[in-house]
């Protein structure tokens, strides 16, 4: 009788361990484990789980995770949808346990550009207030090369050339200059730029005219440039942290390639070089820094680089990026590239166009990385400061196709440890010769479509940050080669995963947990295309609601009710022919 008290005594005191184990598990640092089997057939974890551990922070990404937020996931407005009753092979399995990396708030940035209007009109800036870029990109690609921040409507400075040269070495007989300080209505001005990184609580990332540096006709060019740069810094008054010398300035296309030596003071070659590019790098931050320092703000200073391999490039300068990192050494803050994915002007099919996302992300970041190696450089922060896809003929660009598109690049760049990425463009403009091949995420000049109406892009892209968490989290996908995952965490203790069907029929889908205990609830969104315009419809569809018009998607798309399904008897979703399921499951 004493030795089955003892006994007792021992089971209870056993029992009162597990039950403290349980309990310290729930964390998201460390390595506890617990024996709660309590989630058998719901989607998690059966018996003992690990918790996550975040990893170091990337060199890739840097500073840009200085701002990283936690997430807490709210449940939205909800309806009752029935589970899937197909069977399937298909499984996307999530490990709670293995983080891959936080997730930088910058990499949902977009660009603006100052030829689509004032930005004032309160739908758009409603629209991009609920899309939360967190930054935008200023004041254009290759037109910030003609830029002038500071010159009244129709200026700019007396020392340029009335005509630029085209690559070829020829007079460019459409030369403009573009002023900062416009009225028109057409155009955006400096301020009201400001004012709508302040209104979507967004920062910027501003761009400054590096090519003046080249095709300026005063005694001192470079130093006049970076003057101008300076000041417009001091103008800025601490509001943007990031700032790029120049764009793209490795291309044929850009005004800093040629210049008129007949016209320049200072000796600079016809062709620029990377290393010129690299020396006069140098200048700009130095006085760009100096004048931080005065009005008491920290910036970082970007440097442009290739991103493929450029020993012949037949479009530009040639072994570009060893010429600026042998010139500028660790002078710069962080390395900007661009990336469009397809092929330039591809009439690409909807496969080739999701093939892309994965392959060109990594292989982008990862030549990158190399070169700066080679270099013996530090290793910096990668900012994507442009990227979307090149297709056309097709109306590729303006498609439900380019939304999933949008989805992949995200998944993948943040994968891979990219810093920040800003897609190109918020709105662009309509092309009566090439209709469709415009990568606006909002219309402009759009026949019979109302300006800054959103794109299928903008609705794949507001959903994807709306149900992915603050840490990517690790996932694989079993049994079919078309569907795609990416995996998230909540701080407040959700997990989400994003699942992205590429083929051309509808999949059903079985989402497994692995380290993770489910709550009795998961919610989702499930977007897909119309029936237009064969594999590139103009439409999105959310949870069955489309667009009041035959374009775009549903104007309710903030209000707009999740599905909602039991965890009992596992997570199960249908993904439709090339959507996306966003989803986030209960925690515990």
């Amino acid at each position: 009788m004493q030795m089955m008290t003892r006994t007792v005594s021992a089971i209870m005191f056993i029992a009162l361990i597990a039950i403290m184990a349980c309990k310290k598990s729930n964390n998201n640092t460390g390595t506890t484990t617990t024996t709660t089997t309590t989630d058998q057939g719901n989607g998690g974890a059966i018996g003992p789980i690990t918790s996550p551990t975040d990893p170091s922070v990337a060199a890739t990404q840097g500073f840009f995770l200085n701002d990283w937020q936690a997430r807490t996931f709210t449940a939205p407005s909800t309806q009752a949808a029935a589970k899937p009753s197909a069977t399937t092979s298909i499984t996307v399995t999530a490990d709670y346990s293995q983080v891959v990396s936080k997730v930088s708030k910058y990499m949902f940035g977009n660009n603006i550009n100052p030829f689509t209007g004032q930005y004032t009109g309160a739908g758009v800036v409603t629209d991009i207030t609920n899309l939360s870029p967190n930054i935008i990109r200023a004041p254009g690609g290759s037109l910030s090369d003609v830029y002038f921040w500071n010159s009244p409507s129709g200026g700019h400075p007396a020392d340029v050339p009335a005509q630029l040269l085209n690559a070829d070495g020829t007079p460019n007989t459409t030369t403009g200059y573009w002023s900062g300080q416009v009225t028109d209505s057409w155009s955006l001005s400096l301020d009201n730029y400001y004012s709508l990184l302040q209104k979507t609580k967004s920062t910027g990332i501003i761009t400054v005219n590096y090519a003046y540096a080249r095709y300026g006709t005063g005694p001192t060019p470079v130093q006049t440039a970076a003057h101008l740069a300076a000041q417009w810094v001091r103008y800025d008054k601490g509001r943007t942290k990031f700032w790029e010398i120049g764009n793209e300035c490795y291309g044929n296309w850009e005004a800093c390639y040629r210049i008129d030596v007949t016209k320049n003071q200072d000796g600079q070659p016809a062709i620029l070089t990377g290393a010129l590019y690299g020396q006069q790098f140098l200048v700009f931050a130095d006085s760009m820094r100096n004048a931080a320092a005065q009005i008491g703000a920290t910036i970082q200073i970007g440097a442009v680089l290739h991103e493929t391999p450029d020993a012949n490039n037949a479009e530009g300068v040639s072994n570009w990026n060893p010429g600026v990192l042998g010139a500028i050494g660790n002078a710069a803050d962080f390395f900007i590239v661009h990336n469009y994915y397809t092929n330039y002007n591809e009439n690409s099919s909807a496969l080739t166009i999701f093939n892309t996302a994965a392959a060109s992300s990594s292989t982008l970041m990862n030549f990158v990385k190399t070169s700066i190696q080679t270099a013996g450089v530090t290793q910096k922060p990668i900012a994507l400061t442009e990227w979307n896809i090149f297709s056309t003929g097709s109306q590729q660009q303006i498609s439900n196709v380019a939304g999933v598109h949008a989805v992949m690049v995200l998944g993948e760049t943040i994968k891979d440890q990219y810093g920040e990425a800003s897609r190109w463009d918020l709105a662009n403009g309509w092309s009566t010769t090439s209709p469709g091949d415009d990568q606006g995420l909002f219309s402009y000049g759009q026949p019979n479509v109302t300006d800054f109406t959103p794109r299928p892009a903008f609705y794949y892209m507001y959903y994807f940050q709306k149900f992915f968490g603050d840490r990517m989290i690790s996932s694989s996908v079993s049994g079919s080669s078309s569907i795609v995952s990416y995996a998230s965490s909540f701080s407040s203790g959700q997990a989400g995963v994003v699942v992205v069907n590429t083929s051309e029929s509808d999949a059903t889908v079985n989402v497994s947990f692995k380290n993770y205990y489910t709550g009795s609830n998961y919610y989702y969104y499930t977007l897909h295309g119309g029936t237009d315009n064969g594999d590139f419809s103009g439409q999105v569809l959310v949870n069955g609601n489309g667009p009041s018009i035959n374009y775009g998607g549903p104007s309710s798309y903030a209000s707009l009710a999740a599905y909602s399904t039991s965890t009992s008897g596992g997570i199960k979703v249908t993904v439709p022919a090339r959507g996306v399921v966003f989803l986030v499951v209960d925690k515990k």
